[in-house]
């Protein structure tokens, strides 16, 4: 009988590791009904003011999701205790749009006081900048609680880099329960936003697997040295979320070294082409991989609360 308990409770561990439990779209439908329309709002604000950042607010969730699961980990500055994600690598002077959540989170405690998490309000807001810029929209399944703590060295071992192979970012994806598909619906994610010179440099001088062309454009604002944070458009409709991206890689105008691995000969070759020609496919691809990696819980036992601020624990 022990040795079924024991069997159970490691089941059950690795359950927590990797999903979060009881997440509804319905679950603020009592206690915070004005929840969605409130994000919303905040959203349309931000994205008149500037496009881009649907697309900064849509890496924060990712890299959110990441590092210990979607908890709003990557939301917290650096306290006495821990050292905040911000200052990671991949996060370091380019996860943005941080205000943009603060603002949502201040309306939403006027409405609904220590209610709504700060990892829903990221989840929430994520889903409206891709709708906002001509992309799905799907049900945020919610009820996500926010972690007391965050992960530095958690966010430098996680995130797949702009250099990574195809290897290492399909590994990196299915250590998070992720499959290949799902990786690439999700790099879909850069049909939208830009990208700093120093990001995608080696590949517009170093790399063959390109057009001559793109690079000779990427060049003119990406010099072989200097102007390190120049930007570049991610695809060559990066304001509008479509299947551009996939069309630009099979025509060997990926920006960055992680982006064309999915159109070089490997794997991932057909489903790129797919996309390519399918705008529905990836559609549907890319909101079942949203949910899927949305659903990304805390280690089990992690402490966990409604955050008032989201930048600070309670």
């Amino acid at each position: 009988m022990a040795s079924i308990i024991s069997h159970l409770f490691i089941a059950l561990s690795l359950f927590a590791f990797s999903a979060n439990a009881q997440l509804s779209p319905s679950f603020y439908a009592k206690t915070c009904p004005r929840l969605e329309g409130i994000v919303r709002s905040g959203m349309i604000k931000a994205v008149n003011r500037e496009k881009r950042l649907a697309a900064s607010i849509l890496r924060l969730f990712f890299h959110d999701c990441f590092v210990n699961g979607c908890d709003g980990s990557i939301l917290l500055d650096d306290s006495s205790t821990f050292t905040s994600e911000k200052n990671a690598f991949p996060n370091r002077n380019s996860a943005r749009g941080f205000e943009v959540i603060d603002d949502i989170k201040t309306q939403v405690e006027a409405a609904c006081k220590a209610t709504v998490s700060c990892a829903d309000i990221l989840a929430l807001a994520t889903r409206d900048g891709v709708a906002l810029l001509g992309g799905p929209s799907w049900a945020v399944p919610l009820g996500r609680k926010d972690s007391r703590t965050a992960s530095e060295s958690g966010a430098n071992s996680n995130l797949p880099g702009p250099g990574s192979d195809l290897s290492t970012l399909i590994s990196m994806f299915a250590a998070q329960g992720l499959n290949a598909r799902d990786m690439t619906a999700l790099s879909g994610g850069h049909t939208i936003g830009v990208a700093k010179c120093q990001f995608f440099r080696t590949r517009i001088y170093n790399e063959t697997n390109i057009d001559p062309a793109f690079a000779t454009q990427r060049q003119a604002n990406c010099p072989f040295s200097g102007g390190d944070t120049n930007l570049a458009p991610l695809d060559s409709t990066n304001n509008m979320f479509d299947n551009k991206y996939f069309v630009d890689l099979t025509n060997k105008r990926g920006l960055f070294h992680s982006d064309q691995v999915l159109f070089n000969g490997g794997s991932q070759d057909a489903l790129v082409r797919t996309y390519s020609t399918s705008p529905a496919t990836f559609r549907a691809d890319f909101v079942s991989a949203m949910i899927k990696m949305g659903n990304l819980g805390p280690p089990a036992g992690a402490a966990s609360e409604i955050r008032l601020n989201c930048r600070v624990v309670n």
